[in-house]
């Protein structure tokens, strides 16, 4: 059976919705982390094979939070303190985390909840800098948020992906979940929560991503994984509210953070 017509087999009566964002050469990039680079090495026709075969290859430099990415709970420290209270100066020696890096987030094969909180405040788009509540999360809630869920929030961010300037909001500031809101998804013991936009969080006008006080309370106090720069738009505009969320992890030994390409699974 070809590749072709085992994947239509498998995937018979199921519907794939994309949720991230392609990765590119000058995509936006939180100011705090190094840039998405690929170049060819190798292009074809370099080194030609006696029987006329040619490959391309290709060298790509990037960042662990760069494009669509989860955050391990390497990730942020309090007070010099990791998630379960690992001492952050014993573990990150040898250039990586010795504990709690990306090989060991688990892949994740859960109840993902869409709560669309641009809908429901009737706008394509939340304006910049605007804090998404607690009570937002609540309105936008088409189902129970249970335990184990995989929680996404939708700012309608991601539709200023392409303006760089606009969607990292240095000056003007990004929708985002408030501190009230991280608690709230934590009482629910939610797995993950993810959004559309590079830091999660709310990024106050002219803040820039200064103090991030969302990840400390999902990171290090509660152990809920973070997932950035989604795009939620095909979600949306299917109109979906639960679904089976699919992500992989790269298992990229004591590192911080790894790309990801994260899947809604529907019935057709």
């Amino acid at each position: 059976m070809s590749a072709d017509r085992l994947l239509a087999a498998v995937t018979a009566g199921v519907r794939l919705i994309e949720l991230g964002q392609p990765l590119f050469t000058g995509m936006p990039c939180s100011p705090n982390h190094p840039g998405f680079r690929m170049a060819l090495q190798r292009r074809h026709g370099d080194q030609v094979r006696p029987d006329g075969g040619s490959a391309a290859n290709e060298v790509i430099i990037t960042g662990g939070h760069v494009g669509t990415h989860v955050d391990a709970l390497a990730h942020v420290s309090h007070d010099g303190l990791l998630h379960g209270g690992a001492r952050a100066d014993d573990v990150q020696r040898g250039g990586r985390m010795s504990t709690l890096g990306a090989e060991e987030i688990p892949p994740m094969l859960a109840r993902g909840v869409l709560l669309d909180v641009a809908a429901t405040h009737g706008v394509d788009v939340l304006p910049p800098g605007h804090g998404v509540t607690a009570d937002d999360l609540l309105a936008a809630a088409k189902v129970e948020v249970r335990q184990g869920d995989v929680v996404l929030v939708r700012t309608g961010w991601a539709r200023h992906f392409a303006d760089a300037a606009v969607y990292l909001g240095q000056d003007s500031g990004v929708p985002g979940v408030t501190e009230d809101a991280a608690r709230w998804l934590a009482e629910r013991g939610v797995l993950a929560t993810g959004a559309d936009t590079t830091a999660y969080e709310r990024i106050p006008p002219g803040a820039g991503h200064r103090v991030l006080p969302v990840h400390r309370i999902l990171l290090v106090d509660n152990g809920i994984y973070l997932i950035e720069h989604l795009n939620l738009e095909e979600a949306a505009a299917a109109g979906l509210t639960e679904f089976t969320f699919v992500l992989a992890p790269l298992r990229i030994v004591g590192a911080t953070g790894s790309p990801v390409r994260p899947l809604a699974a529907v019935p057709r």
